[in-house]
């Protein structure tokens, strides 16, 4: 069966490793067949200073050369160009241009920030307790359905639960905010990804969880799947796996974005 990963990363980003080409390689070494290069699009320095989330935007050509030139060589993998794109709302400070995101074949909607806190990132862990799980899942979900019933030219949702990442869970049962992201996904017809890396954090589990991908699939969502490979080592982490708990959710296959913007499917056998 084919593996593929939609949602990968390199040095590129400050807390990334490795180059376009070792990360090629390393998915070709493990049989991929498709392999989505998405790296942090810039963000301003009001939000990230230290261009440590996202990718400087001085190297933003630079990237996307390093792509194409590895289409160039590797004619045994599908490449595609993307990019991960993080939603600020009305914190939103960059200006795009008109077609800024037309080059890219797969451009992963995000939501790491709340109101401007970046709350996954564990040296800001102190404002959950501060705050509370309660209140921060609630206005995650705000923003993420937000996100999602955008107009910005998000191809694939990536890891709609993430606020889950450190363990912290509400008091409540989610579901009602699980239903509310599913009718604003339906809506907007956009895509998921199933991301492998949550088995890796406290949460242990993937993003989304069992419930909210079993959602996702009564709903006719489409799913893909992301290693979210930070490291080119990382780059076929339980793919899977994660095609194991599509299928246990409902889903017979994983959904491909193609290079001349095209969906294509593969069955999970």
């Amino acid at each position: 069966m084919e593996l593929v990963t939609l949602h990968t990363h390199t040095g590129y980003t400050a807390h990334g490793r490795g180059s376009v080409d070792e990360l090629v390689d390393a998915a070709r070494a493990a049989s991929i067949t498709t392999i989505a290069i998405t790296e942090h699009y810039p963000l301003s320095k009001a939000i990230d200073p230290t261009s440590y989330v996202s990718m400087p935007h001085s190297r933003l050509e630079e990237y996307v050369a390093d792509v194409e030139a590895a289409r160039e060589r590797c004619d045994d993998i599908e490449i595609l160009l993307g990019c991960e794109l993080d939603w600020l709302g009305s914190d939103e400070d960059r200006v795009f241009s008109p077609g800024e995101f037309d080059r890219f074949e797969v451009v992963l909607g995000s939501v790491h920030f709340v109101d401007t806190w970046p709350f996954d990132d564990p040296a800001q862990r102190s404002h959950w307790d501060e705050v509370g799980a309660d209140a921060i899942w609630k206005r995650y979900f705000e923003v993420w359905c937000e996100c999602v019933s955008s107009d910005m030219p998000f191809t694939v949702m990536a890891h709609p639960d993430l606020v889950k990442k450190f363990g912290f869970r509400p008091s409540f049962d989610p579901m009602p905010l699980y239903r509310d992201a599913v009718e604003a996904t339906v809506e907007s017809g956009r895509m998921i990804e199933l991301n492998t890396s949550g088995w890796h954090y406290a949460c242990a589990e993937a993003f989304p969880s069992p419930a909210l991908l079993a959602e996702f699939c009564r709903a006719g969502v489409a799913c893909t799947v992301g290693t979210d490979a930070h490291d080119p080592q990382l780059v076929a982490r339980d793919i899977e796996k994660g095609y194991r708990a599509l299928y246990e959710a409902g889903y017979r296959e994983v959904t491909v974005p193609t290079r001349d913007g095209g969906l294509r499917g593969i069955t999970i056998e």
